[in-house]
C-alpha cells in the first residue's frame, strides 16, 4: 500500500540532523526519515552508537589498561590481572543504550515539533522534490517536501579484496558488542580507527597486528608527527607496513591474510581481522542521481559553502545537505556546525551564513595521542609562503620532564614576516586538550606574537609546551 504525503521539510538521518527540529518550526510539518546506523539499524547516528562517543568509552578503559606498562619507572607495580570484556562492553552500552531508545521514543512521541512525523526506513529520491520511503515494517509512502535536508551519513566500506566479504571480518560497526575477546586481532588499515582501535585491543591484552599499505600510520597527519607515531606503534604490536593485501580467507583458527610486500609473500594469521580502511557517503542509498544531484569522486553529495546541494554545477532551490554525507572531513565537530549553519540559513534566507570560514582541528584518540589544526609542513611550504617551524618536546618542559615523556612534540608553523600562524600538530599527552588554543588563535585571527608574550601561562603546565613552541615563532 503507498500512502502520498507532502510535508514542508524532509530531514533525512538522525545523527547532527537529529538536532535540526526545534520550536521555530512549529509552524512547519516535518517528517524525519531514519534508516539508522549499523546491523541494527539504531537510532541517533554513528557518534552515539557506533563512533566518536563509544569509542573514547573504550579508549577510556583502554588508557587505564595500559598504565602497568609505564609504572615500573616511576618506582610502581602495577599488574593487569584479569579482563572482563562482557563488563566493559556492558557498561559502555548500557548507558549508551537507553539513549539510543530515548532518542526514538522522544522523536516519535514526545518531540519539539508536534508537527513532526518519525518514519523508520530507507528514503530514496524519485525526483528533485519526491522521496520512496520503504519503512522498516515493509509499508511503502511516496513523501514530497519544499525543503529537504540530508544528514544521511556514512558508513564503513571493504576494499575489493579476494575472499574479504566471505570472511565476515569485523568492522566498526561491529568489533565493539563482540562477545569475547579474542586472543588476536588482525586490523587493515592505518587510519584515525584503525590506530585507535589497535591501541583499545592491544591495552587489553590481545595480540594485536596491524597492516598498513604504505610505510607510515596516520598518512593524513603531518609526516613527522605520522612517523613518530609509526615508530612507537611498531614497539608496541606487531605492525606490518608496505603491505599489499591480495586475499583473506576463514580458516579453523581465524583468519588467513595473503599478500606481498617488495615482491615476497607475507602470510598473517589472527583469530579475527577488523576491516578499518575507510568509510563511504550514503549517497548511493538515497538514489540521489534520480533527483540530478552532483556527487564527487568518492560519492559526497556536492553542495556550496552555504550547505545548498547542486545540481549540474547549480544550486538546486531546497536541498541542503551536512556531515559525512557531503564532508570529506567526517567529523562530528564538522557535522554540527553545517548543521547549525542548514538551520540558520532555513530560517534566515536573507541572512545566509558559510560553513567554511574557520580551520578545521581533527583529533586521534590512540596512544599518544595526535591532533592538529590547519596546513602540515608540506602544505605549507607548497603554497609558496615564507613559512618558520618550531618543534618543542615535551621532554623540554617541566611537566613533561616529570612524565619522563621522551616522544611527544608540538610543531607550529607560522607565516616568517607576520607570525600568523599556518598550522599546529601534536603527538603526546593531552594533545587533543593542548590543540585547542591554537584552534582558538587560528579562528580568531590571533598571531603567535599576539599570544606568545600577552598572558602568564602557568606553570609547570602542558600549555607550556604550546608557550616555549610560540616564543621560537617570535624571537
Amino acid at each position: 500500500m503507498t500512502d502520498e504525503t507532502h510535508f514542508d521539510i524532509a530531514l533525512i538521518g538522525s545523527g547532527s540532523a537529529n538536532s535540526f527540529p526545534g520550536p521555530e518550526f512549529a509552524g512547519r510539518s516535518i517528517v524525519q526519515i531514519d534508516r539508522g546506523v549499523g546491523p541494527d539499524h539504531v537510532f541517533g547516528g554513528t557518534c552515539l552508537n557506533l563512533g566518536c562517543i563509544p569509542t573514547k568509552m573504550f579508549v577510556h578503559t583502554a588508557n587505564l589498561a595500559a598504565t602497568p606498562s609505564e609504572a615500573g619507572r616511576f618506582g610502581l607495580t602495577e599488574q593487569l590481572r584479569h579482563v572482563d570484556w562482557p563488563a566493559i562492553r556492558d557498561r559502555i552500552f548500557g548507558r549508551i543504550d537507553p539513549i539510543t531508545a530515548g532518542g526514538e521514543v522522544y522523536r516519535r512521541d514526545h518531540s519539539d515539533n508536534a508537527n513532526l512525523t518519525l518514519l523508520r526506513g530507507t528514503a530514496t529520491f524519485t525526483g528533485a522534490k519526491t522521496l520512496r520511503v520503504q519503512e522498516s515494517d515493509g509499508a511503502e509512502r511516496t513523501l514530497s517536501a519544499d525543503t529537504i535536508v540530508l544528514g544521511a551519513g556514512s558508513r564503513p566500506t571493504l576494499p575489493p579484496i579476494a575472499g574479504l566479504a566471505e570472511s565476515a571480518p569485523h568492522t566498526s560497526d561491529t568489533i565493539m558488542r563482540i562477545d569475547r575477546l579474542p586472543s588476536s586481532l588482525a586490523i587493515l588499515g592505518s587510519g584515525v580507527i584503525a590506530v585507535e582501535m589497535a591501541h583499545v585491543f592491544a591495552s587489553l591484552g590481545v595480540e594485536v597486528t596491524l597492516i598498513a599499505r604504505s610505510e607510515r600510520v596516520l598518512r593524513t597527519a603531518d609526516a613527522d608527527i605520522s612517523a613518530r607515531l609509526t615508530e612507537i606503534l611498531g614497539d608496541r604490536l606487531h605492525l606490518e607496513t608496505r603491505l599489499s593485501t591480495a586475499s583473506v580467507r576463514r580458516t579453523a583458527g581465524g583468519v588467513e591474510l595473503r599478500g606481498t610486500r617488495d615482491g615476497e609473500e607475507v602470510v598473517l594469521c589472527a583469530e579475527e581481522l577488523l576491516v578499518a580502511t575507510g568509510r563511504r557517503p550514503n549517497s548511493d542509498l538515497l538514489g540521489v542521481s534520480a533527483a540530478g544531484i552532483d556527487t564527487t569522486e568518492d560519492g559526497r553529495v556536492a553542495v556550496d559553502a552555504h550547505q545548498r546541494v547542486l545540481a549540474g554545477g547549480e544550486v538546486l532551490e531546497g536541498l541542503w545537505a551536512l556531515g559525512d554525507l557531503s564532508s570529506d572531513h567526517q567529523l562530528k565537530h564538522v557535522a554540527n556546525h553545517e548543521q547549525r549553519i542548514v538551520r540558520h540559513n532555513i530560517l534566515h534566507p536573507e541572512q545566509l551564513r558559510r560553513s567554511d570560514t574557520m580551520p578545521i582541528p581533527s583529533g586521534v584518540f590512540t596512544h599518544p595521542q595526535v591532533a592538529w589544526v590547519g596546513m602540515d609542513e608540506e602544505a605549507a611550504r607548497r603554497s609558496g609562503r615564507d613559512i618558520t617551524v618550531a618543534v618543542q618536546e615535551y621532554a623540554s618542559i617541566a611537566y613533561g620532564w616529570a612524565m619522563e615523556d621522551t616522544t611527544g612534540f608540538v610543531k607550529l608553523i607560522a607565516d616568517a614576516g607576520t607570525t600568523e600562524i599556518l598550522g599546529a600538530h601534536l603527538i603526546g599527552p593531552e594533545a587533543t586538550t593542548l590543540v585547542q588554543l591554537m584552534i582558538q588563535a587560528m579562528s580568531t585571527g590571533q598571531t603567535a606574537r599576539d599570544i606568545a608574550t600577552a598572558q602568564y601561562w602557568i606553570h609547570p603546565a602542558m600549555p607550556e609546551l604550546i608557550e616555549n613552541a610560540l616564543l621560537q615563532l617570535v624571537d
